[in-house]
């Protein structure tokens, strides 16, 4: 290992941290705003005094609702490699051998919260048919690209920290550096400058008989970049940075609302002109022996206000109109939903003998937010595949997974009545039973699962398969008049 290309793969990685340390700040709100831990914004310093705690653990969490809803509706389905009749069987084994039926939602859920999210792959030591891919957190990977370009990976790390140290990988096209340091910085002084100095550093790590820096057979980097409405020039977006003012705003009209109704929710009395109320001071034998004004912030508390003065008189005022502030927070919902493309039946939760057709003209908005994240995401996705295929050894393959499309689920949601009606008349047009198979909602594998039962049907029965091959045949026109034959005969 030489100096210098320790000293550059150091250099890097310090360079790649600490750009991904200013992408955690916001990334790390958005997760807490997910959570529903979201602090009291835009009150006065007064009501926050008197009742900022009394309102800390309470959000009517709208982020969640958002960012939930479009990933509900991504469910990668296969990969149809270009120049394939079929979708590709092996890639599919491994996406299910990994978990990542599973692991995909939480890879698209951070895309959608932090603006972007990252896949790994890399080949197993125990298995060499089956690599690891794992879905990757914003807050914990970065990838650099060559200048000029927003997809050719120039370099990616990894950081993370385990115990009382940070672990870092650095991927590069040709190697795999690893890295750690002491999580506790000291203080720079001027007698410990240069142990701290040392402290601060990446050193390599110890990996017992592998090589550091250890070869990169696939020959790129291997760790893949989805990203949430990106940007010509500039960062991503995150589906929820844009709600969370709104969401300040709603927590808010809540924690007043809770107020007005705690003060000003019934009908309030005081009393105009009257001596102060005393209470009698008794001994032990419960004679009188002297007196005491009552405590006013009892009565307060018990709703009662006394002025004292001649000419006593009592005098009410109605009852705060609470109304009026869960009329603001529906419109601040509202407000929500249209922005976000996200259904008003989703947030509001109220439906009033809404048709099928209402249902799907209500959600137009978020099938083509899905559709858009289906279409960048799927990017990745591919990208992911070709290095699967990699990893395997095969680049022919990776070479085909690149120029190939992906396969997901409808992003439309549909009654079974309504799907039905449409591939059968899709059938009556002339598409074939595999397509509206995948159309009806059923993954490649479960086409093959259900061509092969079809067929064992046939075998079984073959003269109800010869009828229903018939009743599949389109109906012969009858000949047409011929008019010489019968102006002869007449």
């Amino acid at each position: 290992m030489a100096d210098g290309d320790l000293g550059k793969a150091k250099a890097l990685v310090e360079t790649l941290e600490q750009e991904l340390l200013s992408r955690c700040k916001p990334i790390d709100t958005h997760k807490e705003y997910y959570r529903g831990e979201q602090p009291l914004k835009f009150a006065s310093d007064e009501f926050r005094k008197y009742h900022g705690a009394r309102y800390k653990d309470f959000a009517d969490n709208w982020v969640q609702v958002v960012a939930d809803s479009p990933v509900e509706r991504l469910t990668v389905t296969g990969i149809k490699p270009y120049g394939a009749d079929q979708a590709d069987a092996e890639s599919m084994r491994v996406w299910q051998a990994n978990g990542l039926d599973a692991d995909s939602q939480l890879g698209f859920l951070g895309s959608v919260i932090s603006a972007r999210s990252f896949a790994l792959v890399w080949g197993d030591p125990d298995d060499d048919d089956t690599p690891v891919v794992t879905f990757e957190d914003a807050s914990s990977c970065i990838v650099a690209y060559e200048p000029g370009s927003r997809r050719k990976r120039r370099a990616a790390l990894r950081r993370w920290q385990d115990g009382d140290k940070y672990m870092a990988v650095l991927y590069l096209p040709g190697e795999v550096w690893k890295f750690e340091r002491p999580v506790e910085r000291r203080s720079k002084t001027d007698d410990m400058a240069e142990v701290d100095k040392l402290l601060d550093d990446w050193m390599p790590r110890e990996t017992g008989e592998e090589p550091n820096p250890q070869p990169n057979p696939m020959g790129v980097v291997p760790v893949v970049e989805m990203l949430n409405r990106p940007l010509l020039a500039d960062d991503p977006i995150s589906d929820v940075a844009g709600v969370i003012p709104m969401q300040d705003a709603v927590n808010l009209l809540w924690a007043q609302l809770f107020t007005a109704s705690d003060y000003a929710a019934f009908p309030q009395r005081v009393v105009l002109g009257a001596e102060r109320p005393m209470i009698p001071i008794l001994n032990k034998q419960g004679e009188v022996i002297g007196e005491k004004p009552l405590d006013l912030e009892k009565l307060a508390a018990d709703r009662i206000a006394f002025i004292t003065g001649d000419s006593a008189q009592i005098a009410e005022w109605t009852a705060a109109n609470l109304e009026a502030y869960t009329k603001v927070i529906e419109v601040a919902v509202g407000h929500i939903a249209a922005q976000t493309r996200t259904p008003q039946h989703y947030l509001i939760g109220r439906m009033a003998n809404l048709s099928a057709d209402a249902l799907l003209a209500a959600e137009t908005g978020l099938v083509k937010r899905v559709e858009e994240k289906q279409l960048w995401y799927g990017q990745g996705i591919r990208e992911l595949f070709a290095l699967v295929a990699l990893a395997q050894g095969d680049d022919d393959k990776a070479k085909a997974l690149r120029s190939g499309y992906m396969l997901w689920a409808d992003a439309e949601s549909r009654s079974q009545a309504q799907l039905a009606d449409a591939l059968l008349k899709l059938k009556q047009i002339g598409f074939p039973f595999e397509f509206l198979a995948l159309r009806y909602g059923l993954t490649p594998a479960e086409v093959v699962d259900l061509l092969a039962m079809i067929e064992r049907e046939h075998q079984l029965d073959p003269l109800g398969a010869a009828a229903a091959l018939m009743s599949q045949r389109p109906e012969a026109e009858p000949p047409a008049p011929d008019n010489e034959a019968e102006e002869e005969a007449a």
